[in-house]
């Protein structure tokens, strides 16, 4: 920040005192981003809080209506079935592809961001911030363009999850998905990194949905694991109930996992005799 410059004044300021404001839900959908009004509480002028809002609405958290100006945009399961769809078919590749660039201090953030998920299991807020950074490290070393829209298609998650999520403590089986993913990463294992990562986000994209809406009917999801090879079971005209079940049917998956969650529970890869 510049020299006497006041807090709160600059873009970057201003962007992110609404970006969180909207993500916790003081600003809730439908809510009308007046520059004016805005431009009173901030204590800042227009300009800035123009840009500010320009960028909100390139993270989607923003959206122009005709004659009304600038809203806080809509958010749906639907919407956060696309995101996980998106987030499904960029990241486990991108893993696979980056993994050998994870450095040892990247590798010791993530136990370190692990082991906070797990004592802040009790305390969601904490809990999803841990989760964020856990992800992060990896995030760090995708191509620019993987990694910006990857990170806005998670604030789109994550600000649904503030909004929406009932649940006051996170599953136990959740962190240890992420163990087992670490574990991989560590070990260097391209493809069951990649699996593990694929089941984590069905597996979120599955609770976070059928908790919004348990009569949702996927569309985008279903289409998106049969173009990767990706077996879901338990789907009757689109709806999915839960525990679904998982199996990859494609070359080279490993068919030894064990992986169950209330969500998702994995079944044997075909060809595999035990």
């Amino acid at each position: 920040m510049a020299t006497g410059t006041r807090p709160g004044t600059t873009v970057e300021e201003i962007y992110r005192t609404l970006r969180e404001r909207i993500i916790e839900g003081q600003y809730m959908p439908g809510f009308r981003m007046s520059q004016g009004a805005l431009a009173a509480e901030l204590e800042t002028s227009r300009t800035p809080l123009r840009e500010a809002l320009h960028r909100l609405e390139a993270d989607g958290l923003v959206v122009a209506e005709a004659n009304r100006g600038m809203e806080v945009a809509p958010t749906s399961p639907a919407d956060v079935e696309q995101h996980y769809v998106l987030r499904l078919l960029v990241e486990p590749p991108t893993i696979s592809g980056i993994i050998d660039q994870l450095t040892e201090d990247d590798l010791d953030r993530m136990t370190q961001d692990l082991e906070a998920m797990e004592a802040a299991r009790h305390r969601i807020r904490d809990f999803q911030e841990a989760h964020h950074r856990f992800h992060q490290n990896a995030l760090r070393r995708y191509p620019k363009a993987l990694a910006e829209l990857t990170e806005s298609l998670t604030l789109k998650i994550y600000r649904h999850q503030r909004l929406y999520l009932s649940h006051p403590h996170a599953p136990e089986h959740f962190t240890s998905v992420d163990r087992l993913f670490l574990q991989a990463v560590r070990d260097r294992d391209t493809e069951l990194a990649r699996q593990i990562l694929e089941f984590h986000l069905i597996d979120a994209a599955l609770g976070l949905v059928l908790d919004s809406d348990p009569d949702h009917r996927f569309d985008a999801l279903l289409v998106a694991t049969r173009g990767l090879g990706i077996e879901l079971g338990t789907i009757d005209d689109n709806r999915v109930d839960r525990p679904a079940s998982l199996r990859w049917r494609r070359l080279g998956a490993h068919a030894d996992l064990e992986l169950h969650t209330s969500n998702l529970r994995l079944l044997r890869t075909e060809g595999d005799s035990s």
